[in-house]
């Protein structure tokens, strides 16, 4: 049995350059520009709800208190460069 997905058009307007990079990569992937197309859309939205997930879990740990002071991490990177470095501030 064949699941049969559903889809609908989403029209938009690129770039001439944007456009022929979307054809050269079609044809070098012997694939059609809406399979490129679409593999490109689900990435960046995926790459989106992970920055928005992030973003969210980091703004709870600030909320929580959960923070290192910005001087012990400069003065950590500083180290970085010496002999002995700073251990990881926590």
């Amino acid at each position: 049995m064949v699941a049969i997905t559903k889809t609908r058009s989403v029209t938009a307007h690129v770039p001439i350059e944007l456009a022929e990079r979307v054809d050269e990569i079609a044809g070098r992937l012997e694939r059609s520009k809406n399979w490129i197309v679409k593999q490109a859309l689900s990435d960046w939205l995926d790459q989106e709800e992970e920055r928005s997930r992030l973003t969210l879990e980091a703004l709870a740990d600030v909320d929580a208190g959960r923070v290192i002071d910005h001087q012990a991490v400069h003065a950590w990177a500083e180290s970085l460069s010496t002999k002995k470095p700073l251990p990881v501030p926590r």
